[in-house]
């Protein structure tokens, strides 16, 4: 029996479950490969924030090398040692002034979101004026009588 004469012979009923039962197994195989490629990406992601921490943790660790390094290539010029590492230590702060200006006006021209505020008091105004469908009170006192119930 070839496919198109087991299709002629099948229900409505039974090509919708067919349809329905394939459709679930594509679902289910495209979430596989999904999970199977976010595998792989996670797996990527570690060993680059791995690989990254590492070159941290050295270019920190080599700093105090060059330091004296770049203090005693000053001493060699003829410069007294205690010069030399005050020139060195001024560079480094001289440097980490440069960076916090930076940085201060970098943080400066930081705005509010003034989009998502203006769109938050529209939506909080438009809320304000939506007044509940009231549920008939059955059964209530006075006090309870007066308390508006939502319908959700």
């Amino acid at each position: 029996m070839s496919a198109a004469d087991d299709g002629a012979n099948r229900s409505l009923g039974q090509l919708m479950a067919t349809a329905t039962t394939e459709l679930s197994a594509l679902v289910h195989d495209e979430i596989a490969l999904a999970k199977a490629e976010l595998r792989e990406d996670a797996r990527r992601l570690g060993i680059g924030g791995g690989a990254i921490a590492g070159a941290g943790v050295l270019a920190l660790f080599s700093l105090p090398v060059l330091s004296f390094a770049a203090a005693y290539g000053i001493h060699n010029l003829g410069l007294g040692l205690a010069w030399s590492f005050l020139i060195t230590g001024g560079a480094f702060l001289l440097l980490a002034a440069l960076l916090g200006l930076l940085a201060v006006t970098k943080f400066k021209k930081i705005k509010k979101p003034e989009k998502s505020i203006a769109s938050a008091k529209e939506t909080a105004a438009v809320l304000g004026t939506v007044k509940p469908h009231p549920r008939p009170v059955v059964g209530t006192s006075q006090a309870d009588a007066s308390v508006t119930r939502s319908s959700v």
